[in-house]
This record gives structure tokens, C-alpha cells and sequence, in this order.
């Protein structure tokens, strides 16, 4: 009798691990799938926005004379200028110097012709002119060589590991003696944080504002009436995200439907400057994200047992009261959902802001996808997009703490 239950223990247990297994293959591909796309390229990115062995590569050399230098307000000895105009002129031979000064443009301004002149100047130079005269022809082809913040700067760029990337992201600057300070000259990226949030922000409200009553107004139809609207609503997801964002063109711009409209009713006699604005993005994006606000207001509106407003009116509570006391509170996790969902979608969005919003209507996903297409600066674009990351990470963390992410409801 011990050794029959033994035995079915053991296929019990062995049943349960295929059962187990069974499941575990068929989410193996979901796994991947989100490890693939989603996990690595995250991963990718925060790494790459820390490690930058490209300069250690190119000069590895100076950058070993550079450990010897301590007096950052006076250029390196000699030996290290010496050394330098060897690794140039190394470069220059083997075609990578233009490497080395877009490397150099990004961690000091202005050095791209600088670095490629100056490694001409030297490459054509021989063995023996090359340690006579180097230094002094490296010294003499620019003024910025004879400027100390330069070789910092090198000295900088030359670390593996990086945070300069975020200093930058931040429009901070590491200055030798002063330390972290707050850039003079620009401070472009958290004006793009900032006003990214801020249109986020209304965005996230304006999708409330019409999507609350539209939801309210579906949730009191008959089912078959409330699914032929609501197909309505869905509509959007079925046309081309590039096509509705390029209809807004046809509607705002200058000659556009909205202005020949106005001014064919005699409203305005001189078109609105519409297009390309931040207006457009608000508008475009806010057409865009609707549903998103709609349809998790609609499911939990539906769930609502209209019995509670009536019970509440013959008590003798007021409409408008019993609608505040009563009805909104439990929409409140439908409508906290629709808005996370506007919110972080609105935030990190691209396509529509670089089609209508021209230059007034940036946000900061545009000057990623700038630094990753154009400027080939994807160190930088890496840590935009971590803060990023990092500052949704914060606000749903502020959201779970003072509301509770446990009250998101989709339906």
C-alpha cells in the first residue's frame, strides 16, 4: 500500500512538471518577444549612455599622458602634446581623424574643422619634421590647442564610463575647479522636458474633458445603439496614424480648410498662423488619443449600477451633488487609467510633433530621434531617453503612492 501511494505521488509530481512545462512553452514566446523587443533595446540604451569607449580607442595614448596632469589651468607638458600629434598624425594615415573630431566637437564646441585641418597639417608631415616640429605645428594651426578647458575636455571625452551624457541631458557642465554648474550659455533640454510634460499635461485634460461626457453618454445607451458609436470611436485605430496626423495639415495650415472656412463666413479677416505651432501638436495629438481616454471610461461606466444615482435623487440629494458624491467617484479608475494612458503615450510621442508641430511644437522625443538621425550622438539620445524613462518611473511611482496603481482599472 506505501509503495502504490509512492508511486502515485511520483506521477502526480510528474504531471504537475509537464503541466508546468506545457504552460512555460506556450509563454515562451511571449518571453521572448518582450525580452527581445522591449527588455534588450532598454537595456541597450541605459547601457549605452554610460559607456563611451570610442576616444579611449582612438587615442589611448594621450589619454595616458593626460592621467599626469594636474594643473588643469595650464596645457599639458611636452611629452603629452608630443604624443598626441603622433596619435594625429596615426589617424590621419589610416582615414579615422574625421572619428576623432566628431568626437571632439561633442565634448567641445566648435572643434570638427579644427581636428580635421590641423590632422591634415600633420599627416603630410615626416617622421623627423613630426618630432621636431609637431608640437609647435599642432599649437600654431588653432588657438583652441593652447586652451586648457580643451585638453579637460579631451580628458573627459577619453573615460569609458561616462555620466557627462546625463550632465548634458540635464544642461549641466563639469568645470575642473567649480565642479557641477548649471550651463550659461543654453539651457535647451529641461526647457524640452518641461514643456513636454506641460503638454502632456494638456493633452491628458482636454482628452478628459470630451471623453468623460462622450463615455457617460455611451454607458446610458441600449447595448446595440452604445456598440454602433462606440465603433465610431474605434474608427480612428483603423486609418493610417500617418494619415490622420497629416489631415490635421490639410486642415490648419495657413490655406487650410479651418482659415478659408473663417474667412469665407467673413469671421477673420486674416488667415491664423495654426500650423506648426504647439497648438497644432496639442490639437493633432489629443484627436489622436481619445480613445485611449474613452474606452476604459466607457468599461467601468458600464459596470456602474444606475440604480445608486437614482437612489440618490429620491433621497433628495440634487443632480449635480449626487453626480460629485456619487456616480464620479467610482469612475475615478477608469478615468485614472485613461489619463496614465494619455499621459505616458502623449509624453514619449514622435511622429505627430515632427509633422505639425515644426519647431514651436517640439518635444523631446524629437531631439532624441535629432541625436540618433543627424547629429550620430547616440550617447546622448541614450540618456535623454533614460531620463525619460526614469522621470515616468517617477511620476507612476507618485500616482501608486498617493492614489494606488491597484485602483487602474481597464474594465
Amino acid at each position: 500500500m506505501s509503495s502504490l501511494t509512492t508511486s502515485e505521488a511520483g506521477q502526480a509530481a510528474s504531471a504537475r512538471r509537464k503541466k508546468r512545462l506545457t504552460a512555460f512553452l506556450f509563454v515562451a514566446p511571449l518571453l521572448l518577444f518582450i525580452l527581445v523587443t522591449f527588455v534588450a533595446p532598454i537595456g541597450s540604451m541605459l547601457w549605452r549612455s554610460v559607456y563611451h569607449p570610442t576616444v579611449a580607442e582612438l587615442i589611448p595614448l594621450t589619454l595616458a599622458e593626460l592621467e599626469r596632469w594636474d594643473d588643469h589651468k595650464q596645457l599639458p607638458d611636452e611629452r603629452t602634446l608630443s604624443v598626441f600629434v603622433s596619435e594625429l598624425h596615426a589617424l590621419d594615415k589610416q582615414r579615422l581623424s574625421g572619428k576623432l573630431s566628431e568626437e571632439f566637437n561633442r565634448a567641445f564646441t566648435g572643434m570638427s574643422s579644427v581636428v580635421k585641418s590641423t590632422a591634415r597639417r600633420i599627416g603630410r608631415m615626416d617622421a623627423e619634421a613630426l618630432s621636431s616640429q609637431g608640437v609647435e605645428t599642432l599649437l600654431e594651426s588653432h588657438r583652441n590647442w593652447s586652451r586648457p578647458e580643451l585638453w579637460y575636455a579631451i580628458e573627459r571625452a577619453g573615460k569609458v564610463y561616462t555620466y557627462d551624457y546625463y550632465l548634458t541631458a540635464l544642461d549641466l557642465e563639469l568645470h575642473p575647479d567649480e565642479g557641477i554648474q548649471v550651463r550659461q550659455d543654453t539651457q535647451i533640454y529641461l526647457q524640452l522636458y518641461s514643456k513636454t510634460l506641460n503638454m502632456a499635461l494638456v493633452i491628458t485634460l482636454l482628452c478628459a474633458l470630451l471623453g468623460y461626457p462622450l463615455a457617460y453618454y455611451l454607458a446610458g445607451l441600449p447595448s446595440n445603439r452604445a456598440n454602433l458609436l462606440l465603433v465610431l470611436v474605434l474608427l480612428p485605430f483603423w486609418t493610417s496614424l500617418l494619415v490622420r496626423t497629416t489631415s490635421w495639415i490639410a486642415l490648419l495650415q495657413t490655406n487650410g480648410v479651418i482659415n478659408s472656412t473663417l474667412m469665407g463666413i467673413g469671421l477673420i479677416s486674416q488667415p491664423f498662423e495654426m500650423l506648426y505651432t504647439s497648438f497644432a501638436t496639442v490639437v493633432a495629438m489629443t484627436h489622436i488619443l481619445l480613445p485611449f481616454m474613452i474606452l476604459p471610461l466607457y468599461s467601468v461606466m458600464r459596470g456602474i449600477d444606475p440604480s445608486y444615482m437614482r437612489a440618490a435623487l429620491s433621497l433628495g440629494d440634487k443632480p449635480i451633488p449626487a453626480f460629485a458624491r456619487i456616480y464620479f467617484p467610482m469612475t475615478l479608475p477608469g478615468l485614472s487609467a485613461g489619463a496614465l494612458l494619455v499621459f505616458i503615450i502623449s509624453v514619449g510621442y514622435y511622429i505627430t510633433p515632427a509633422l505639425v508641430g515644426g519647431t514651436d511644437g517640439q518635444m523631446i522625443s524629437n531631439i532624441i530621434a535629432f541625436h540618433m538621425q543627424r547629429s550620430n550622438n547616440w550617447e546622448l539620445a541614450a540618456a535623454l531617453g533614460s531620463l525619460l524613462l526614469g522621470l515616468i518611473l517617477l511620476l507612476y511611482w507618485v500616482y501608486d503612492r498617493f492614489v494606488g496603481a491597484s485602483n487602474i482599472k481597464l474594465g
